[in-house]
């Protein structure tokens, strides 16, 4: 349910609304992209090392990805939360439940049919209600951090046609590895309290592993932050304003 909220997100006007402003701004980067991308191979083409081909390949590409920035990474991540629940129910129905909530119910109401000191039962709740409330706040924010990620891809727009696709690629890395980390955990979270039923200690340790999902991701060179894309785009912004500056002193 909690996924699904996340997806359900874009379905409100007023965010369908931001998602178009944001659309029509990146359209508009592109546009100026394309002006300063034709500039420069025109001043680069009178010295003799105009390349009019990588320029035509390049605004081809700028002119792709403001019509996918958009829709693109919503899509992907409402098949990644849908394929998430399939395959969650799937896994809960193994252990004859109907449902992933009377999975839940059945691990946690283990926990009173076990004979444990009063510690180590105060360990394991607290275990347990780390790794699952962790990962409810990470999937509930899940929706706000896609849109914010849309915001940031409009900017990238402007580079795109010029050349500079670093950036946008690390963007894009950016929405797989949060469609990645939406799939993971959630599965990571159902199987973790399966394995809770047979084994305690190994259930905790599978639910607190999901956690760590982003930063593996990271360690792959899929960071679901923001902060490093936002550096390059501001970089990238400033060039192309120093570049205009130039062409209109000139």
């Amino acid at each position: 349910m909690i996924n699904n909220m996340g997806a359900e997100l874009f379905d409100f006007v007023w965010v369908k609304a931001i998602v178009e402003f944001f659309g029509y701004l990146g359209w508009t980067l592109f546009a100026v992209g394309f002006i300063l991308a034709v500039f420069e191979t025109a001043i680069a083409y009178q010295n003799g090392q105009g390349d009019i081909k990588s320029t035509f390949l390049n605004i081809l590409k700028g002119f792709i990805a403001p019509s996918l920035f958009t829709t693109l990474p919503i899509e992907l991540y409402k098949f990644a939360v849908s394929l998430q629940t399939s395959l969650s129910v799937g896994i809960a129905g193994l252990s004859n439940n109907q449902g992933i909530g009377d999975l839940a119910n059945s691990s946690i109401g283990l926990v009173n049919t076990i004979t444990l000191s009063a510690i180590f039962t105060i360990f394991v709740l607290i275990a347990l209600g780390y790794s699952v409330i962790k990962i409810f706040f990470s999937n509930l924010k899940r929706g706000g951090i896609l849109l914010t990620q849309i915001a940031v891809g409009s900017l990238y727009m402007l580079s795109v046609p010029r050349g500079y696709t670093d950036g946008f690629i690390g963007w894009c890395k950016q929405i797989v590895a949060l469609c990645l980390t939406t799939f993971l955990q959630s599965v990571f979270l159902i199987a973790g309290l399966m394995v809770f039923k047979d084994n305690l200690l190994l259930g905790i340790g599978l639910m607190m592993s999901a956690n760590e999902i982003p930063r593996i991701a990271d360690q792959f060179g899929l960071d679901t932050s923001t902060r490093g894309n936002m550096v390059g785009t501001i970089y990238a912004t400033q060039s192309a304003l120093n570049i205009v500056k130039g062409i209109a002193t000139k």
